[in-house]
């Protein structure tokens, strides 16, 4: 799945690891959520993390596969309670 909506809104969030206010939308490197050889996880498994974060966490420099991808579905619990929270916001 491919959601242009979906990816602008995670790069308005923070990185969901340090906090830097300049994110990319990260997808999942697992392919429980539909990663293979050269094709991206769909959209709605992405999450904010800054450019360091980001390639820290491609290159398994925050810990193997299987730690990466446990913690990457904390990190996507995080980001979607973080955008439920934005959809309720009243202006």
């Amino acid at each position: 799945m491919r959601s242009p909506k979906r990816l602008a809104e995670i790069r308005k969030l923070p990185c969901v690891r340090c906090g830097n206010p300049n994110s990319q939308a990260a997808h999942s490197n697992s392919a429980k959520h539909g990663k293979g050889r050269g094709i991206k996880s769909s959209d709605a498994f992405t999450a904010p993390l800054c450019h360091s974060c980001h390639h820290q966490f491609d290159t398994f420099q925050l810990g193997s596969r299987a730690e990466s991808e446990a913690m990457f579905e904390k990190w996507l619990m995080r980001v979607n309670r973080m955008l439920a929270m934005e959809d309720k916001e009243i202006f």
